[in-house]
């Protein structure tokens, strides 16, 4: 008989999240990276994250939107243990395009909030000497955007190559049932 408390510890297995860039993969990421995919992974979760380390300069976001809830973005030198060995020039821009838009250049350990509504992005890896640590986190179920295109706003939902909940032999496709199933 499972424990109460099972379905409350995940162990996180290995994934390959292959980047999209123009050039194709070519190394930015060293794999496997770790993500932990909120609420379909431990039921009841409004928390999801990802877990990267970038070794080698690339446009990661080049498209701004924005999230209902806040999300929380980290920098810190990936060279372990000591993660303020930071050696990048990454840059960061918040807030609409215009008069509003802010370019931040992160050059040693950061966390940056954006709060729920705020539109940001693109996000660029100008710049890595020594290997950056970079984590995403949202406070929300399952990751999705907002995105401002010519034909109107769009909200995109992603939750990884990982399999379905539901039906174990599907790739998931971000539909969100499994975010409803009762997991107490």
């Amino acid at each position: 008989m499972a424990d109460k408390y099972d379905k409350l510890v995940f162990e996180m297995p290995p994934e390959i999240n292959a980047i999209s860039t123009p050039e194709g993969d070519m190394g930015y990421i060293a794999s496997p990276q770790a993500y932990f995919r909120g609420a379909s992974q431990i039921p009841g979760s409004n928390f999801n994250i990802g877990f990267q380390i970038v070794v080698k300069p690339f446009f990661l976001d080049r498209v701004p939107h924005r999230h209902e809830v806040d999300e929380y973005l980290f920098f810190l030198g990936g060279t372990f243990p000591n993660t303020y060995d930071f050696d990048a020039d990454i840059e960061f821009t918040i807030g609409t395009k215009g008069e509003d838009a802010k370019v931040y250049h992160i050059t040693k350990p950061t966390v940056i909030r954006i709060p729920a509504g705020v539109t940001h992005c693109p996000l660029n890896f100008k710049r890595i000497d020594k290997p950056v640590m970079f984590m995403a986190a949202l406070m929300q179920n399952m990751f999705s955007a907002t995105y401002d295109f010519e034909e109107g706003k769009k909200e995109l939902w992603y939750n990884g190559p990982v399999m379905c909940k539901l039906e174990p032999e599907k790739k998931c496709n971000s539909c969100r049932s499994c975010l409803s199933e009762d997991w107490q």
